[in-house]
């Protein structure tokens, strides 16, 4: 396949291809999509940046185009996603065609979205929270969808919405054509994944745990006191756009108001944010006018920035396959791109796992972070504490051994000389046990004294008037 007028599409989809400067396909667009176009299901799995939006979006259009009885739906983790998705599939579809697509995710006016179902539009992009709430609304209807698309399907798995993808499944007809899509597919990922499936055709392209070959990893050692010092020198070094990875909501809006009072146009963007919010922050990030974007793992998927040179994992992602969707913000569609990785002192543990995702035939070697945990424990005194007590217990056993192979008894001698205060000679245990008694008779007085004391009743305060003997 060289091109996509040998496979047969429908003439107004290859005119919307043209107007996109579409000219040759990508592997996973050569391998895809005439699988597709045979009405085949496909679990299809290829690294960020190589066009799996096309890859599923133009066998989408075409099948619309040539079943006019039959809706398309497409089911996105997140809502900057979806919208990249319903650009790109207005877009393949042309502003002349009749096909109308709409857009169904949290975070804005479900009224808008009751009166747009209304017009029953044919192509349904949306995140499966909304989309399960207007199923059970009664306002979507799923019987003519003959066409699914599950978009990043293992980001959606890790996102807890398993349950929410069996109730839409529900909705839908049993025959259907059903198409899947990430760039990172785990085996428990799979397993699940196969239940939607009907005789899938599996298409891989490349490795998918490792990112693409035009982005230059660069990692800094630094410490947690340094990081955000080191990180302004290392921005005087850009010029272009670049995007900041955290990992909280929190350290997001922190960072970039930092940022702004050192007199960087930064801005943030999370989970927390409204959508018109979210909407207008990326958008100002496209147009150039924010140079620094600061954004956690929502921005780690499908967010298509074309002058975006630079990501920067200012705190590491707690999932080392969130690490590969994080630096595949850059270096998309040929061009070059750098990722830096900030690893303190608290990160050994992550990067060691990213490392042996990306590398499984390597062994992973962190002199920093040994020499590291060897001086934290021998700066850590109830550290070294215990290792003395373990010591000196350990000892004893093995002398307790040692006299039972011996045949002799360990006496109880044996045992108070290993105590320190516990060895006395014959005089001092003699005038210890005329001091035990003595303690104990004399409090054995007091508590009798205390008892007797306790007997006698109580002075009374006003004393009664003397009976005079002479009345």
């Amino acid at each position: 396949m060289e091109n996509f007028q040998s496979l047969g599409l429908p003439e107004p989809l290859l005119h919307s291809l043209k107007v996109m400067q579409f000219e040759k396909p990508t592997p996973i667009q050569a391998q895809t999509i005439p699988f597709a176009l045979e009405g085949n299901d496909i679990l299809g799995s290829a690294q960020t940046g190589t066009g799996k939006t096309a890859a599923y979006g133009i066998p989408l259009v075409s099948f619309l185009l040539t079943n006019p009885d039959s809706n398309a739906i497409v089911l996105t983790p997140t809502r900057e996603l979806a919208l990249q998705v319903l650009k790109a599939l207005r877009e393949m579809i042309g502003r002349e065609s009749y096909l109308r697509a709409t857009l169904l995710i949290g975070g804005e006016p479900i009224d808008r979205q009751l009166r747009q179902l209304e017009r029953k539009p044919r192509v349904i992009v949306g995140t499966p929270g909304r989309i399960n709430d207007h199923l059970s609304r009664g306002s979507l209807k799923l019987n003519t969808t003959r066409f699914v698309v599950f978009d990043e399907t293992d980001r959606m798995l890790d996102m807890g919405f398993s349950i929410q993808l069996k109730e839409i499944a529900q909705y839908l007809p049993a025959k259907r054509q059903t198409l899947m899509f990430s760039a990172t597919m785990m085996p428990e990922s799979l397993k699940i994944a196969q239940s939607y499936l009907n005789n899938a055709k599996e298409v891989a392209i490349g490795l998918t745990n490792e990112p693409t070959k035009n982005v230059e990893q660069e990692i800094i050692r630094t410490k947690d006191f340094e990081k955000y010092e080191r990180l302004l020198n290392r921005l005087d070094k850009i010029n272009t756009s670049c995007i900041i990875f955290v990992k909280t909501k929190i350290g997001a809006d922190k960072l970039a108001r930092k940022l702004r009072d050192n007199d960087r146009r930064a801005d943030a963007i999370h989970g927390d944010l409204r959508q018109r919010k979210r909407e207008r922050v990326i958008k100002t990030f496209r147009e150039r006018k924010n140079r620094i974007l600061v954004a956690t793992d929502i921005a780690a998927r499908g967010i298509d920035v074309p002058h975006l040179e630079y990501v920067i994992n200012y705190d590491l992602p707690q999932c080392p396959e969130d690490y590969i969707h994080r630096i595949g913000r850059t270096g998309r569609a040929g061009a070059q791109g750098t990722a830096i990785s900030f690893v303190g002192s608290q990160d050994n543990i992550k990067w060691k796992r990213i490392y042996r995702l990306m590398n499984p035939n390597e062994k992973f070697e962190d002199t920093d972070s040994d020499n590291d945990r060897r001086r934290s424990r021998s700066r850590h005194p109830r550290r070294r504490n215990e290792s003395s007590r373990r010591f000196s217990r350990d000892k004893k056993f093995s002398e307790k051994k040692d006299y039972k192979r011996s045949g002799k008894k360990f006496s109880d001698d044996k045992k108070d000389s290993k105590r320190p205060g516990k060895k006395y000679s014959d005089d001092k245990k003699k005038r210890f046990k005329k001091s035990k008694k003595s303690s104990e008779k004399s409090f054995s007085k007091d508590s009798n004294n205390k008892k007797s004391r306790d007997m006698k009743p109580r002075r009374k305060l006003f004393k009664p008037a003397r009976k005079n003997n002479n009345e």
